[in-house]
Parts: C-alpha cells; structure tokens; sequence
C-alpha cells in the first residue's frame, strides 16, 4: 500500500468518526421539544375494591371505607344504615390514569389503583365502576376490573414477608374513555415548540433547521424554551404533514456546562462542557480508628476469687502521610478530570467536596446543582 492510498484510508476513516460522533449527539426534534397542546391530561377517581381475602380495610379504623361502602349499596338498593358492618374483603382505593392526547370515546386506557386505608394487599381484588375526572371536574373516562399486584405479602406467627408493593395494582385496558378532550388541530394558523430543556441555542438551532426544510422564514425562537412556527400555505389543509416533516429534522441540541451532586447517595454527573482552570488539589484526612477486643479474667479452680471482664483497646492513627498536592492543569477536560482525582484514591463523597472547593475557588467552569 502506497503513501497516497494510505492517506487517503486514513482520511476516510477520520470522517467516518467525526460524522459518528455527530450523529450521536443530534437527536431528532420530536424527542427533545413537543408540539404544544399535543399532551395527555391526568385524571384521578375515588373507589372501592371487593373480593380481597381477608387482606381489607378495617371498617372501624377507615370510616371513609364504610361510608362508601353503605353509599354504594344503597345506591343498588340495601339499607345499611343500622347495620354493624364487619367485613375485611373491600379496600378503598385511589385510582390514576393518563389520557392520550386525542383520545376517542370508547378508547381503551390503562389505570392504576392504590390503596388508601389500611388495608394489607390488593391481590385478588375487582375495581368496582370509578369515574375518573380532569383538573376541571368533569369525568373523561370510567374504570372497571381486576386488579394485577406484582408485589405480595405473606405472615405466620413468628415470621412474615413481603416483596414489591402489594398494595399497589394496575389494571390493562381498564379505563374507558368517555368524554374527549376539544382540541382542533387542523384549525390551527401558528404552532409552538416547547423544548424539554430550554437553552436559547438549541432554540434557534431547531428554527433554523425549520426553516430550511419549508425554504422560508416561517420559525422564530421566542424565548430558550419556544419556537413559534406560523403555517405556510403549502401545508394549509394538511397541518399532519408538516408536523411529521418537522419532527423528523435532527437538530444538535446544546448543554450548559453543569455537575449535579445527589449527596444523600454520592453520585456525581458532569456534563462534557465542564472545564477546570489551574488549580492545586489536595486530599487527606485524619482517620482514628478505636477496636474493642475485651478479655474475660477467671481465677485458678477452688480459688476465692471473682471472674471478671478486662478491657483491652486497640487505637491506631492514619494522618494520610503519603498524600499528595495535585495539581489540574487548564482547560482540562472531564475525562482528564475525573482520571486526576481517582488518581488521588478520592471516593465519591470526598470527590463532591473537592467539586464543591474549586467551585468556591472559581476555577470550575461550570454550574454546580446539589439535589
């Protein structure tokens, strides 16, 4: 193999990774914006669960339970009123769904159902008819069925064990949509983009990629988290098509440079944007270390004598001698970062502390969010 066809393998390999690279980090709009007024809307119902073996609410410490229990049979004919109920097979229960955008009547939905009272376990249980309503009172949707609990919960008498949420269910396809949500698309003039993660580049990146595809100025980023597109009119009548040719269109979305610290469990996410200016790095502790190993003293056989427990202490001191200053140089990036400080032998814990420390120090580029 010559020079020429070496440089010229070497050559196409490099494009081949650069053009990699790019494409992995574009992502196509309709999974980084979503298309205003197409979403799902919440709904929420109040009901009760029958059928359970044993595993109910206990009427006298859940009145609501009772309550609704004698509401409903009443509502079906039997008096309940002066009645002493007793029964631990019926649950109340909260049930939660989530309306498709553009749901029809009759639509098929899956809801979720959890418990309220005190009761044990849902397995085995039927949703008894629970409408569930909107943010706006009205109900959209009535759920029905039996209830699927992936967890369980089992007891004797000196043991008892449970796995997953037992009070806790689903129920596939057990809603059924009733009232529709008036949303008319096709009448719509102008559209807006709102992204999942506002950045005022990424904005007018998605604008412009628009307004190559139609050939005309017809988006404008209105503010980092909005992109209002006016409908042109070779796309009037039709407004699906030009929604399914936008969303399409791969648009590089644009981070800021940010570390999120979870303390609470140590975890530590840096962005590729995170830079470090020089700074001198540092990492030692005092660790005292104390071990109790107690000796048990007992006198000689036929000796006046007591048994008696003596103390013994182990104390060893570690002033992390060996610890060095390092020293990061500029405009590292995150891997020459994260190499240097696991260079040093820090942990998780001492490595937020570090962040932190540079951050305070001003030689850390970047935005540091603490959750």
């Amino acid at each position: 193999m010559n020079t020429g066809m070496v440089f010229r393998f070497l050559t196409v390999v490099l494009c081949v990774t650069l053009l990699t690279s790019a494409a992995l980090a574009a992502s196509r709009i309709k999974d980084i914006a979503d298309f205003e007024g197409i979403r799902e809307n919440q709904l929420i119902g109040y009901g009760l669960v029958v059928g359970l073996n044993g595993t109910g609410d206990s009427l006298r410490n859940t009145p609501f339970t009772q309550q609704s229990l004698q509401a409903m049979l009443e509502r079906l004919g039997v008096n309940t009123r002066d009645v002493d109920l007793n029964t631990n097979t019926v649950a109340a229960v909260m049930v939660t769904a989530n309306l498709p955008p553009f749901a029809t009547q009759g639509t098929r939905i899956d809801v979720n159902v959890s418990a309220l009272g005190n009761a044990a376990s849902l397995q085995g249980g039927t949703l008894l008819v629970t409408p569930l309503v909107g943010a706006d009172g009205e109900v959209y949707s009535i759920a029905q069925g039996s209830v699927a609990v992936a967890g369980f919960s089992a007891q004797a008498d000196a043991a008892s064990v449970v796995r997953g949420v037992p009070t806790s269910g689903r129920i596939a396809n057990g809603g059924l949509v009733e009232r529709e949500v008036e949303f008319k698309l096709a009448s719509l003039t102008t559209l807006r983009l709102a992204l999942r993660n506002p950045d005022l580049t990424t904005s007018r990146r998605i604008a412009l990629s628009i307004n190559e595809l139609i050939g005309m100025p017809t988006a404008e980023p209105l503010d980092p988290g909005t992109v209002r597109i006016d409908l042109p009119r070779e796309y009037n009548g039709n407004i699906v098509d030009l929604l399914t040719d936008i969303e399409q269109l791969i648009v590089e979305p644009d981070l800021p440079a940010k570390v999120v610290i979870d303390e609470n469990s140590g975890i530590i996410v840096m962005g590729q944007d995170v830079k470090v200016s020089t700074v001198a790095v540092a990492q030692g502790n005092l660790t005292v270390t104390i071990a109790e190993t107690p000796q048990v003293s007992q006198p000689l056989p036929f000796a006046n004598g007591q048994t008696q427990v003596l103390p013994r202490s182990d104390l060893m001191i570690n002033d992390d001698a060996d610890a060095k200053l390092a020293i990061v140089p500029q405009s590292v990036t995150l891997k020459q970062l994260v190499d240097g400080l696991n260079a040093l032998g820090i942990g998780p814990r001492d490595m937020i502390s570090i962040l932190q420390a540079i951050k305070a120090s001003g030689a850390l580029q970047a935005e540091i969010e603490v959750l």
